[in-house]
């Protein structure tokens, strides 16, 4: 008889990434390029999980949009109840997901320095200096 033991959590990650760009153009473009992913995930209803391939679509897409380090299988996470936000030079991403390797790989992937923290932790960190 095997016994099939698993580890999970209700608890809720409270995730701030904040990607601070060197200015308003990049974290707009870089927005938007979210937004695209988005849309194109929205509109094909293509499903990545677990996938180790990209579609024909999205590898257009991707070329548009100058995205060159998420993998097939992290799309998914723009599916996912993620908040994002443009204030200026930053995007402000909050989730309650600890997923989000995508994100910052396309924030990095355009420039951004980032930092992410639990605000469970740092309630009273602010998104602005």
């Amino acid at each position: 008889m095997k016994i099939w033991q698993n580890h999970g959590s209700e608890h809720s990650a409270n995730l701030v990434m904040i990607g601070r760009f060197k200015d308003v153009t990049s974290a707009k473009k870089t927005m938007e390029a979210i937004d695209a992913i988005k849309e194109h995930l929205d509109t094909t209803r293509e499903e990545y999980e677990g996938a180790d391939r990209y579609s024909a679509a999205l590898l257009k897409l991707l070329e548009k949009i100058r995205c060159h380090s998420v993998s097939p299988s992290e799309f998914e996470q723009f599916r996912l109840d993620i908040r994002t936000e443009q204030k200026g030079d930053r995007l402000v991403i909050t989730t309650d997901e600890i997923e989000v390797s995508a994100f910052f790989k396309l924030l990095i992937d355009n420039g951004a320095k980032v930092e992410v923290y639990s605000a469970h932790d740092y309630p009273d960190e602010k998104d602005s200096d």
